[in-house]
């Protein structure tokens, strides 16, 4: 599982973790039943204290995105329900910067919507001639 935290963009660490693997598992990179690495595994290969990775896994068990079983590894939980409103909420996370900078630069609603349709064709276009 790759995680890489940025620890100068005024995110806590902890948030990125479980942003990463919210995002790993709603674009399906983790599935269901994939197996977490360990708090202190998963702590030196980002070189952070296990105490934020606990954390991070803490929410996520909170969140039901992810299952304890005891003297097991944590795995991805079952997500029957849910994981389209998950995708939702990734991609929604991932355009709200966009608005910011389109509201900067001073771009109307229809601007900024054409341009968006835009790039989907283009890259519909991309997918067909692949």
């Amino acid at each position: 599982m790759l995680l890489l935290i940025d620890r100068h963009n005024g995110i806590p660490a902890y948030r990125q973790i479980m942003d990463q693997i919210r995002f790993q598992v709603a674009s399906g990179v983790l599935s269901q039943g994939d197996e977490m690495p360990s708090t202190r595994n998963l702590s030196a290969e980002l070189g952070m204290n296990p105490m934020t990775v606990s954390k991070a896994y803490g929410f996520l068990e909170q969140e039901g995105l992810l299952m304890r079983r005891p003297g097991r590894p944590l795995v991805v939980a079952e997500l029957t329900q849910g994981l389209e409103s998950q995708k939702v909420e990734q991609l929604r996370a991932a355009l709200a910067p966009v608005l910011v900078i389109a509201k900067q630069l001073g771009l109307d609603r229809n601007q900024t919507l054409q341009m968006f349709t835009e790039m989907l064709d283009e890259e519909a276009s991309k997918g067909e001639q692949s």
